[in-house]
């Protein structure tokens, strides 16, 4: 898939063939203008002469013009301008975002969970319509939200968390992932994104294990690493590493809670582009090639009229 401007190209691949169209189209006018074999079999002098009276006269290839403009309208119409249609509450059950923000000790004490607050909003902002639910966890995790169409309405919600929310000590980034999966199990939807927000710290291995299920399920996992901005002697510091493996085994993106608007936009533009490869591309884009399509057949008809 390809943007132009406010179009999209859903199949930008057959725009390929309007270079091998111009290329045979040179060829063929160069040849219906010319004499062909005649102009090898007949005397140079003898063919001149015969053009200044008028008995030869050489071809102008007017016939070409129709067939080469079918050739273009439908290789345009295959390649599928279309644009995106902002009406996803009609197909809300096809893609969403769970966002899980870890309210461990080490993010709360470490004076992260500022970072992790304007990660998360900047993901809501960036969300485009699609639904969104929230989980919070620790030792423990637990839905904050479940899905809403109006993702502007959990911004209160993140707003006012703090590290009393959730009562259980600890870091159990698996827990939000097994949650999350169970979520978007029973809300029926299809694809989507959970996004971490989180240190990193104590990845247990139930969350790649975790992580790869959803991913072969079509929901990516992202993080957002969040970094301590004080130090303190026991707290565990972030595990980057190992929080990017997770992302890849998620076949998600990772980023930094600090400079957020990468990922968030990564987050925000994967909807159109998945869902242009599969076969619910058809619900979420206006296609604009049928139109081209139809009015290939006005110089396709032409190609069908008598000669008087």
């Amino acid at each position: 898939m390809a943007a132009i401007g406010s179009l999209v190209l859903l199949r930008p691949i057959w725009l390929l063939a309007l270079p091998a169209i111009v290329l045979l189209s040179a060829l063929a006018l160069r040849r219906a203008r010319g004499l062909g074999a005649w102009e090898r079999a007949v005397d140079p002098a003898l063919m001149r002469a015969m053009e200044r009276f008028g008995r030869v006269v050489p071809g102008r290839g007017r016939r070409l013009a129709l067939p080469i403009a079918v050739a273009a309208l439908i290789a345009l119409a295959l390649s599928g301008p279309a644009r995106r249609i902002e009406d996803p509450e009609t197909f809300r059950n096809l893609d969403g975002i769970v966002v899980a923000i870890d309210l461990s000790r080490s993010i709360v004490e470490g004076e992260g969970l500022a970072d992790a607050q304007a990660a998360a909003q900047l993901v809501l902002q960036r969300a485009a319509g699609r639904p969104v639910a929230m989980i919070v966890y620790a030792g423990e995790a637990y839905v904050a939200s479940a899905f809403t169409s109006d993702a502007a309405a959990l911004s209160p919600l993140i707003a006012v968390l703090d590290g009393e929310v959730v009562p259980n000590p600890g870091s159990r980034t698996d827990r939000a992932l097994a949650l999350a999966s169970r979520i978007f199990a029973e809300a029926n939807v299809l694809k989507g994104d959970v996004v971490l927000v989180t240190d990193g710290d104590n990845l247990a291995p139930e969350a790649f294990t975790t992580a790869a299920e959803l991913a072969g399920r079509g929901i990516h996992v992202d993080a957002f690493l969040v970094r301590p901005a004080a130090t303190s002697g026991d707290v565990p510091p972030p595990d980057a590493a190992n929080l990017e493996r997770l992302t890849k085994e998620g076949r998600g993106s990772f980023g930094e809670a600090r400079e957020p608007s990468a990922l968030a936009d990564a987050i925000g533009g994967r909807a159109a582009s998945d869902l242009a490869k599969g076969d619910t591309a058809a619900l979420f884009f206006a296609d604009f090639g049928r139109y081209l399509l139809a009015l290939a057949f006005v110089p396709a008809l032409l190609l069908f009229r008598k000669a008087i």
